[in-house]
């Protein structure tokens, strides 16, 4: 049951055009914004128009690639890319109030991942919504442009409600979250910044204030090729990496006996796997040469070059038992993405304001919980910008070939930052 909506906010919710959310849903996922395709610069030159026709004062910049990835904070990168562009939205106050730094952003990334085969999708075409059951399905409905278009149909009806702010609301849309975070990064790096941040990824309900983090490592490992018809001439890499993989699978165990509090509802916090082999080159030929990927779970508050440093030592221990691996030492790289964990100072305000927004609207309050995998909160937080996460959909279905989200928790979601924007910038 509603039990404190005010008039004025009252005004503000009832002003929410649901089909004009879904439309924009729909304009999101049809634009294939894949990582590193020039469908990123076609998306954030959506979200700017978009912007702007709501009324917002836009920064749509190009970012120089090439001076980011200098940074030596640089959060990483899995794919090439020539170009990128950051996208900003600003409602300014109406108010003369002196304060310019927003007092609240919503954040949210517009960049996919790519499809996998398109005939294991409903209708064969990934970038075409498609309605089921009171769910749209397609590639990006649920992570996350189902969270950007409820943030638009929270902004256009605080835009179209003449609610006087005294304090600005900032739009953040961003590519490379998905393999690294480039654009939040370059977003940050360009000065803009707010009082607090909330991401719209998608949390089932939750509330999400912590984040766990991942890196991608990089195994490679030397065998000694020969025919097949006399294998124990040779040394398999692939066997050797079962040594290492027996050893990878005891760190895991060992890291995940004591589990911060707020990750103790997951059935396993810190995950490690690999999830990429490539050895041989010849069915009769014992593979001399191997190389695995995969991501290794950063424990909460976990320092990056700390989780770095338990790895390494796990494949070398394990290398030190094995005669041909101490002749020839696994090499550990880090390639990629590094997603350090993150979390909203405890105590802060911002918790509450969303769990009250949250109550107010679908009365009942949301569970608090800490989530496995890395996101740009820890950028925000890095930053000094108190960070959470709230947002439409279910990340169980986000990167799957059924991804989908709900209508009605998109509508919710809607609901709930209106509301928290309100509050946050009258």
């Amino acid at each position: 049951m509603i039990m404190r909506i005010t008039a004025a906010e009252r005004d503000v919710l009832d002003g929410i055009d649901d089909d004009a959310i879904l439309a924009d849903l729909a304009a999101l996922v049809a634009i294939p914004s894949v990582d590193g395709t020039d469908g990123e610069r076609l998306v954030q030159a959506w979200c700017a128009a978009r912007l702007s026709d709501l009324g917002l004062a836009v920064d749509h910049w190009p970012i120089d690639v090439t001076a980011l990835v200098a940074e030596p904070d640089f959060p990483g990168m899995e794919v090439a890319r020539t170009q990128a562009w950051g996208c900003v939205g600003v409602l300014p106050a109406t108010l003369g109030a002196a304060e310019a730094r927003p007092a609240l952003v919503f954040n949210g990334h517009v960049d996919v991942v790519p499809t996998g085969a398109k005939d294991s999708w409903p209708g064969g075409d990934p970038f075409a919504v498609r309605a089921i059951d009171g769910a749209l399905w397609g590639r990006g409905t649920c992570d996350m442009k189902a969270g950007v278009a409820a943030v638009l149909g929270a902004v256009a009806a605080l835009r179209a409600s003449g609610t006087p702010l005294r304090r600005a609301l900032a739009v953040h849309t961003v590519i490379g979250e998905e393999d690294g975070g480039l654009g939040t990064f370059a977003t940050l790096r360009r000065g803009h910044r707010g009082d607090a941040c909330l991401i719209a990824e998608p949390t089932a309900g939750q509330i999400i204030p912590a984040n766990a983090g991942a890196l991608t490592f990089r195994l490679e490992i030397v065998g000694r090729s020969t025919h097949g018809s006399t294998r124990t001439r040779g040394v398999s890499a692939l066997d050797k990496l079962e040594v290492i993989n027996r050893a990878l699978r005891e760190l895991e165990g060992a890291r995940n006996v004591r589990v911060d509090r707020r990750f103790d509802h997951l059935d396993l916090a810190w995950p490690l796997s690999i999830g990429i082999v490539r050895a041989g080159d010849w069915a009769s030929t014992v593979p001399g040469h191997l190389v695995a990927e995969g991501r290794f779970g950063v424990m909460a508050e976990e320092p990056l070059g700390a989780a770095r440093t338990v790895f390494e030592a796990a494949v070398a221990d394990a290398g030190r038992t094995d005669p041909w691996l101490v002749d020839h030492p696994v090499v550990v790289t880090w390639p990629g993405g590094a997603f350090a964990s993150g979390s909203l100072p405890a105590g802060h305000r911002l918790l509450d304001e969303v769990s009250a927004a949250a109550t107010d609207v679908t009365g009942g309050a949301p569970d608090v919980r800490g989530a496995p995998y890395g996101s740009d909160l820890r950028q925000y937080a890095a930053a000094g910008v108190p960070c959470l996460q709230y947002g439409p959909g279910d990340v169980r279905f986000a990167h799957a070939t059924d991804e989908h989200v709900e209508v009605a928790d998109v509508l919710r979601c809607a609901r709930v930052y209106a509301l928290l924007a309100v509050r946050a910038c009258r």
